[in-house]
């Protein structure tokens, strides 16, 4: 037997319930991890709530790190014993053990501890294909990048920073501020304080920044369009304060022919190709030392919830993780 959390139905954080299971033998194509370390993310948020369908009963979480007990048929890039992290669908990382794709795994290289992995799969993937293939920024780009001190956040201060790229944040606090900078943002707004569209404005002296990438959603969508440069692109990829209103595409045409997309990380990481390529890339950050992982948050498996209600009233920075194993 082993602990998990399922979820019978969407709502609040008290939908979540750490039952025990037995889960059998992986079958064809399919592997047994054991997780040393699981990875908790706005998007498990958006999972539990409804807002992003998934059938029911089920698990949440898509990040995770630990140890492969079992191999099922047809599995050979993964052995008994291997070091593995994985970020991804299907849901199901909020737990000690899994039965889980032999295909969403990747190795974990010796000097990666499984806390840093289960940590950075999802946030650094998502900084990897948000700066390396949805936008291949380039030294000397300026870019706006909303929440700078959460955990992809931070992330994408440091990689800003070791691509030779201005790197404009915003964030809701003087603490928060001061990470963002610690971490390499070259501007920090706080949007409590200042009007961050007019602040872009002032510090590109009017110009505009060439990307926005906003995680964000309704309460910063028209703003963060106000921000790009004639021909700039906006990169939505969440929606921590709603889902980003209906606009019509004359909005795009009025401010200077701009670019939009919604991407999101299973897209990028659906060829295996991509995914070891995009890996690779995150890992060798990680080993160069120009990646930092900053592990704000820890918290046991059965803690899930308050997890999360820390993660829905913007109390967390920096990464948290759920500890499969910690009473």
């Amino acid at each position: 037997m082993t602990s998990i959390i399922r979820m019978t139905r969407t709502g609040g954080p008290e939908v979540m319930e750490l039952v025990e299971v037995e889960l059998g033998a992986p079958g064809v194509g399919e592997v047994c991890v054991e997780n040393r370390a699981c990875g908790l993310n706005y998007i498990d948020v958006y999972f539990r709530t409804g807002l992003y369908p998934q059938p029911l009963p089920g698990g949440l979480g898509l990040e995770g790190a630990g140890v492969v007990l079992a191999v099922g048929p047809g599995v050979d890039h993964i052995a008994v014993g291997d070091r593995v992290a994985y970020a991804g669908r299907p849901n199901g990382a909020y737990a000690q053990q899994r039965i889980m794709p032999a295909d969403a795994l990747v190795r974990l290289p010796d000097a990666i501890g499984f806390d840093t992995a289960a940590a950075v799969m999802l946030q650094g993937l998502t900084v990897q294909y948000l700066f390396r293939r949805t936008c291949r920024l380039q030294a000397g780009d300026t870019i706006l990048f909303h929440a700078a001190a959460g955990g992809v956040g931070l992330l994408a201060c440091q990689w800003a920073r070791a691509l030779g790229v201005t790197m404009i944040g915003t964030v809701g606090s003087a603490e928060k501020a001061a990470l963002a900078l610690h971490n390499g943002c070259t501007h920090v707004i706080n949007y409590n304080e200042e009007n961050f569209t007019a602040r872009v404005k002032e510090i590109t002296q009017g110009r505009g920044v060439s990307v926005v990438y906003d995680s964000i959603g309704k309460d910063t969508f028209f703003g963060s369009l106000d921000c790009l440069a004639p021909l700039g692109t906006m990169v939505s990829f969440g929606n921590a304060s709603g889902p980003v209103p209906d606009f019509n595409l004359s909005e795009l045409a009025s401010r200077g022919s701009l670019f939009i997309t919604r991407p999101s990380l299973m897209s990028y990481t659906a060829k295996r190709a991509d995914l070891e390529s995009m890996s690779a890339e995150l890992f060798m950050m990680l080993e160069s030392g120009q990646l930092t992982v900053n592990i704000h948050q820890r918290y046991a498996l059965a803690d899930v919830a308050q997890a999360h209600r820390d993660l829905e009233a913007r109390n967390t920075t920096g990464s948290s993780i759920l500890l499969p194993f910690a009473s």
